[in-house]
């Protein structure tokens, strides 16, 4: 037998006890190192269970913390007796005891012949690898690391901080260029002894053991320096989360470990008897020279980090709710945001669900009475109660659901400076949102009230201060929001190019060109209206210019009552 294993056991004895015997039955020679953090009861048990294998031995036992250098010098111990009692070896396997032997050994034994000379061990320099955790990179190899990260965290991030601050850096060796790499390894006699007895062996120790995580460092960096021929890659399936925390394989992945054509995958699940029952697969002659493809499953890794950072449009989960913004995209889909096009027009919702074919077309959602759903509903999809305390308890999560609940269905709704406001700063971030704004249009209910002109004057100035704050909002450097606004003035002299808009918006899809629009309130008077206010001292620049005998041309449905001036 040509290959021989390394096993680090940790957890799980049990486990690593029937990948060992697995490593073994096939021939393999094979020294385990236990850490010494094991019970020593439970660590004798593991000896006796072994003991009828004469080709698994053990090598003195190191304490292993994550990060540490231990880890380091008991690979290099073991390597060291499995190299001085087993001549015949030419590759050299470093597995720990949650790997799970994908395929037969007799395979990996095929696939190492044909490559006699190659070493499989992820190597990279920091500048072209993106996965590094922590924030350090390069320092982790110029900084100094006594300290357990995990132990000691808080002396650990002080130290780091006080060499930042006063400049320390360390002087790598001559001639060593850092790498960093997967700790799971699989290398040649030949570069493996070249390692272990390099004359300047104890230089490159003893600056390894202040690196932070050298065991995924050191052999990496010199395997560099004495190997021939580097394959950049591990054949074990290791997969890492954006945290930097090993991916946990199930029962659910058993066909996409099948998939990756690996030889050995980590880390496995103690309690994954379907795992342990299914690998490694038979042996099956045609498969010999199938090469190892992980990046086969990169795919559903990649989507499985989206789903836990980012998690699915319109949805919140604990990992991204408290904080602001980090939402993937606040909405689960577009919708749009219509401001002063029901002061406008009569009726304009029917007009909108007719002209759309099928949208949601809802009225004041946040009006202060209540919310005003699609055909005046009290309840809409999902159980949606249109009674404002229950509405106004977290409104922005109140858009957020009515927007999930219905996705199929573009929603549209009124919005003006009489609802409530909470909702400004989440819709002008939100991509989804679709925003027309007929500034000013809130006059026209005023103008049409006809009630005592100190009362109107007051009102106008209020939602005109509320209104501008809003535009405010929409026109910061932070709204995502697609934003149309236009005074109510130039609204209503060329009000079909932007009805257009709104109709293909809705409908998600090029409209035929609008025939008929809907039917526009009279507004005549509201040019003397307008002077009237600016004369008692309250001046409606929002609305836009209008001349005193502006005339819409249209019939004013509700019966106008004179105002009085004083």
């Amino acid at each position: 037998m040509n290959l021989g294993v390394i096993v680090l056991a940790h957890t799980a004895l049990q486990r690593a006890e029937q990948a060992i015997r697995h490593w073994a039955d096939a021939g393999c020679p094979v020294v385990v190192h236990v850490d010494r953090k094991v019970d020593q009861n439970e660590y004798s048990a593991f000896v006796d269970a072994l003991s009828d294998l004469d080709r698994v031995k053990f090598t003195r036992r190191y304490r292993c913390d994550w990060g540490g250098w231990e880890l380091v010098a008991a690979t290099q111990n073991a390597a060291t007796e499995l190299l001085d009692t087993h001549s015949e070896l030419r590759h050299i396997y470093l597995a720990s005891g949650a790997c799970l032997p994908l395929r037969p050994v007799s395979e990996l034994c095929t696939y190492l012949d044909a490559r006699p000379e190659t070493d499989f061990i992820e190597s990279s320099t920091t500048e072209d690898v993106p996965w590094t955790v922590g924030g350090l990179d390069e320092e982790r190899f110029t900084l100094r690391f006594p300290f357990s990260w995990r132990r000691h965290r808080r002396i650990f991030d002080l130290y780091v901080k006080l060499q930042q601050l006063i400049g320390f850096k360390r002087r790598i060796p001559t001639g060593v260029v850092p790498h960093m790499g997967s700790q799971w390894w699989c290398l040649t006699r030949r570069t493996l002894n070249a390692i272990l007895t390099d004359p300047k062996r104890p230089i490159y120790d003893r600056y390894f053991r202040k690196v932070w995580i050298p065991d995924e460092s050191y052999f990496q960096t010199m395997a560099r320096l004495h190997s021939t021929k580097i394959e950049s890659r591990s054949l074990t399936l290791s997969k890492f989360d954006f945290q930097g925390k090993p991916h946990v394989f199930y029962n659910d992945h058993k066909a996409l470990l099948r998939r990756s054509a690996c030889f050995v995958a980590r880390k496995i699940w103690p309690r994954a008897d379907e795992l342990y029952d299914t690998f490694p697969l038979p042996y099956d002659k045609p498969d010999d020279h199938v090469t190892p493809n992980p990046s086969s499953v990169d795919r559903v890794f990649a989507n499985a980090v989206d789903r836990r950072t980012l998690g699915r449009p319109g949805l919140y989960m604990q990992s991204r709710f408290p904080t602001v913004d980090r939402e993937n995209a606040v909405t689960a889909g577009p919708y749009s945001v219509l401001q002063g096009f029901a002061e406008v027009f009569d009726d304009f919702e029917g007009w909108l669900t007719k002209a759309t074919g099928g949208g949601d077309v809802h009225g004041h959602l946040f009006a202060p009475d209540r919310a005003h759903f699609t055909d005046d509903s009290p309840v809409y999809v999902g159980g949606m109660s249109d009674h404002p305390t229950l509405r106004d308890y977290n409104a922005k999560m109140f858009l957020t659901n009515l927007i999930w609940n219905n996705r199929a269905k573009h929603q549209a709704f009124q919005f003006g400076p009489m609802d409530t406001q909470t909702i400004n700063w989440m819709v002008a971030k939100d991509t989804n949102a679709r925003i027309s704004v007929v500034s000013g249009a809130w006059i026209i209910s005023l103008f049409l009230a006809r009630e005592e002109f100190s009362d109107v004057r007051k009102e106008a100035a209020r939602l005109q201060q509320i209104e501008h704050k809003q535009l405010k909002i929409l026109r910061s450097p932070f709204t995502k929001a697609r934003v149309r606004v236009m005074t109510l003035a130039e609204f209503v002299r060329s009000p079909m190019e932007t009805l257009q808009i709104i109709v293909d918006e809705v409908s998600e899809q090029p409209h035929p060109r609008l025939a008929e629009a809907p039917s526009m309130v009279k507004l005549d008077g509201l040019g003397a209206f307008l002077q009237d206010l600016r004369n008692q001292g309250m001046h409606p620049f929002l609305t836009g210019e209008f001349a005193e005998d502006t005339d819409t041309g249209t019939s004013l449905q509700t019966q106008q009552k004179p105002y009085l001036v004083r």
